[in-house]
């Protein structure tokens, strides 16, 4: 039981919950629909407001079963570089990087274990040795610890921004200046939990970008991370309204999607750097196009 925090005043229960707990609001309003949620000893719904200085008792659910990592083969991933202390991989369209619950599709990880490389032990089991993740439709260059000391070397590395990630992306129109930085803060979409915002108050979130190459319907540019939220690049660019190219979720054009033959977002890890976690010296690994995605760019070059 606490007291509702000043902050939250005037909240719906959803939205302020999902704030205070760290949870999202689908599953804060399931709470308040079973009588979890407690406002001063009485069941409070999810479109009820909070008061500042109300007593709050919520019983959250209990925690999901670890996902078991699965060894197969994951097809077209290749293996860039493998020491003792790292493995760097080139992840394909449609792997995520490791198992959750709702995914039934290959990881990384299960790759990993599947050719035999050990990896790092430390992280939760299912996410063990990894330091950063890409979205299962986001193809190009990732790293994994296989020594304890890389796992914590690079975890620090990437939560200090010292590792040097870039992207390619192709986003629709012009960005206007061609070269610039988006500092926007990103957090849950107010109504929609499966996607993220530009949302006041949110994490902090900055995108430097420069466009490389223009065509007549899109730009493709290349992107530094300065911090790395998830989906940052597609909110960023979807929020400047030049989404990427073939990113349904967050308002592309379906026709020239279609076009262009791509059923996910045009979007690669590039390059990928950072000080080796063995010995500090600056390491530098480089991922190609996929085939759709140079497809996709040969079809407007083209046209241009």
């Amino acid at each position: 039981m606490l007291p509702v925090p000043d902050g939250l005043d005037g909240m719906r229960v959803d939205a302020g919950l999902a704030k205070l707990l760290g949870l999202s609001r689908t599953v804060v309003a399931e709470l308040a629909a079973t009588g979890g949620v407690l406002i001063d000893g009485r069941p409070a719904g999810k479109s009820d407001r909070l008061a500042a200085g109300g007593l709050l008792e919520v019983t959250l659910p209990e925690p999901d079963a670890p996902v078991e990592v699965v060894a197969e083969p994951v097809e077209g991933m290749r293996v860039l570089y493998d020491d003792d202390d790292i493995v760097v991989v080139d992840k394909p369209v449609g792997v995520a990087v490791h198992p959750s619950p709702g995914w039934a599709g290959p990881t990384v990880v299960g790759g990993l274990a599947a050719a035999g490389l050990r990896i790092s032990t430390s992280g939760a089991a299912e996410r063990q040795g990894v330091v950063h993740r890409l979205d299962a439709g986001t193809t190009g260059v990732m790293v994994v610890a296989k020594s304890e000391h890389a796992y914590t070397v690079l975890k620090r590395a990437f939560k200090e921004r010292t590792v040097d990630k870039g992207y390619h992306a192709l986003v629709q129109g012009h960005p206007d200046p061609t070269r610039g930085t988006i500092d926007a803060p990103i957090d849950r979409h107010p109504r929609h939990d499966y996607k993220f915002a530009v949302v006041a108050g949110g994490r902090p979130s900055i995108t430097h970008y420069e466009v490389i190459e223009a065509f007549r319907a899109a730009s493709l540019v290349d992107i530094k991370l300065e911090t790395g939220r998830t989906h940052q690049i597609r909110v960023h660019f979807a929020a400047l309204r030049h989404p990427c190219v073939g990113d349904l979720t967050y308002g592309a054009d379906p026709v020239l999607a279609r076009k262009l033959s791509l059923t996910r977002q045009w979007l690669h890890a590039r390059t990928l750097g950072f000080a080796h976690p063995a010995d500090g010296r600056w390491v530098e690994f480089t991922s190609e196009y996929p085939a759709d995605l140079a497809a996709a760019l040969e079809v407007l070059r083209a046209e241009s």
